[in-house]
């Protein structure tokens, strides 16, 4: 639980190039035939990514957890601090339902069940913060380079050479236990990579004929990267996006299991259940421990069978 050696690194998946690329035209009759074509093109994108057989399982797993989260009733009837009367502690999967009673009787497939809605909850979250935030810096840095791109240089190096857990137990004990500090956190452990990734992306497109030309039209450094380098890096933001949501399922799992998360310890997490039942395995108690971490293991394969197809649907 405290290493995410197996998560891809996001240089991997998106290596390669961000999609075809997308270019302004100052000819109106060429805007239109680019319009057309790019149409065409994200098209058959779509299609090469519906027909991914990983994509289709990755898109199971992740709404099952998703629905899990949401409506936890629809899939188990009893609450995850609720006592199963007629199985006793420590029943295994089968006898005493489908993963069986922990050592004080709960049942433990409904944990799992409502163990998705903290992960859910907090993993998105902090995402989408990383990629607004990573995906703005990189565009500003890669854009306009000089002083400011020296400046934040350094300081997304000296973020980046922090192990993240190490610095995540730092932050997270230094402001406080609570969920937006938790998101906060993991946010901000994730904003240097993206930032990164774009800027590298960022400075290739600035180089092209189209930011030049816009350039000459006298258009303003905030207009073109809105309007003219952000539509042709969309793709490598979708794919760092899936990429990050996987890092952050497993990043919150591990603070869990940390014990610093302001969580009750009753509540059914993931994280927490792992830690509270991992010493018990020795004594022949494995199913509460077990079904939790691969519960996080499916979520996080899931977002990475996501993630992987639509990176080659981009650069198909």
């Amino acid at each position: 639980m405290s290493g995410l050696e197996g998560i891809p690194d996001s240089s991997d998946v998106t290596a390669g190039g961000s999609g075809p690329e997308v270019v302004s035209a100052e000819n109106p009759a060429d805007d239109q035939a680019g319009t057309l074509t790019r149409k065409t093109i994200r098209r058959e994108q779509r299609q090469v990514l519906l027909k991914s057989p990983g994509f289709i399982v990755g898109v199971i797993i992740v709404a099952f957890w998703v629905v899990s989260a949401i409506v936890p009733g629809l899939l188990t009837s009893y609450g995850p601090k609720d006592f199963v009367d007629s199985v006793p502690p420590r029943t295994g999967p089968g006898d005493g339902g489908w993963f069986g009673t922990d050592q004080i009787g709960r049942d433990v497939y409904s944990r799992v069940i409502y163990g998705a809605r903290s992960i859910l909850i907090v993993a998105p979250l902090a995402t989408g913060i990383a990629i607004v935030v990573g995906t703005f810096l990189g565009l500003v840095m890669g854009y306009y380079r000089g002083w400011v791109d020296e400046v934040l240089s350094r300081v997304i190096e000296a973020i980046l050479s922090i192990p993240v857990i190490l610095m995540a137990i730092l932050v997270v004990f230094t402001f406080g236990q609570s969920r937006p500090v938790v998101i906060g956190t993991i946010a901000v452990l994730f904003v240097p990579a993206i930032t990164r990734t774009i800027r590298s992306a960022s400075i290739a497109e600035a180089q092209l004929d189209y930011v030049t030309s816009a350039k000459m039209r006298g258009e303003s450094g905030i207009f073109i990267i809105t309007r003219e380098i952000l539509p042709n890096v969309t793709g490598l933001i979708v794919v760092e996006l899936t990429v990050r949501l996987g890092y952050a399922v497993f990043t919150y799992a591990t603070l869990a299991f940390l014990g610093i998360v302001a969580t009750n310890v009753t509540d059914a997490d993931w994280g927490i259940d792992v830690a509270q039942n991992y010493t018990a395995i020795v004594s022949d108690l494995w199913w509460p421990t077990i079904f939790p971490a691969l519960a996080i293991a499916s979520l996080v394969i899931g977002v990475n069978l996501i993630a992987d197809s639509i990176d080659k649907a981009l650069k198909s």
